[in-house]
């Protein structure tokens, strides 16, 4: 992107804290990038806002992944990578959430791409998005017990693995 990275994300937060002063929780600028923490229930709103806003048009959700803090709380983090192709910004939303209600808002209806990126949270993380049209398992068997990227999920997993010829189960164990 161009321009000078703090220029641009002064605007992008003067914006958001324009729209709604509890929109933006903490600022944190880290090797020239900008993350903004969220509160969870505006998160869906303040995206919607960052979409239309002439001033934002923040028009592409590139990514969206988790990261499991246990067993500090809040336990997770959702962080959304977003950008303006119009205006050549990018920032980061931090949304932090409890591991007592894993729970956030879904972004598809803002991004239709959030789809799927939403889906391998869920599989993986076990976070739940409100207002997912599809929100099942996308890596995994829809039978598997757990969610495999939770800090606290056993490190060989739930499942008894068979022996087998190759010793793999005494390497396992």
């Amino acid at each position: 992107m161009t321009g000078n990275a703090s220029q641009n994300a002064a605007v992008v937060v003067e914006r958001l804290r324009g729209w709604n002063a509890a929109a933006v929780v903490e600022v944190i600028e880290f090797r020239g990038d900008t993350t903004i923490v969220v509160p969870r229930e505006l998160l869906r709103e303040l995206c919607e806002r960052a979409r239309s806003d002439s001033d934002l048009q923040f028009n592409l959700l590139s990514d969206a992944t988790c990261v499991d803090r246990f067993p500090s709380e809040p336990r997770f983090e959702m962080n959304y990578q977003l950008v303006s192709i119009p205006h050549q910004r990018r920032v980061t939303l931090r949304v932090r959430i409890p591991g007592s209600d894993p729970t956030v808002d879904s972004l598809f209806p803002v991004w239709p791409g959030a789809n799927w990126l939403e889906r391998e949270v869920f599989d993986l993380f076990g976070i739940r998005f409100n207002g997912h049209p599809d929100l099942r398992r996308i890596l995994l068997p829809e039978d598997f017990e757990g969610h495999p990227l939770r800090r606290d999920y056993p490190v060989h997993g739930h499942r008894d693995i068979p022996s087998s010829s190759f010793g793999i189960r005494k390497n396992l164990q």
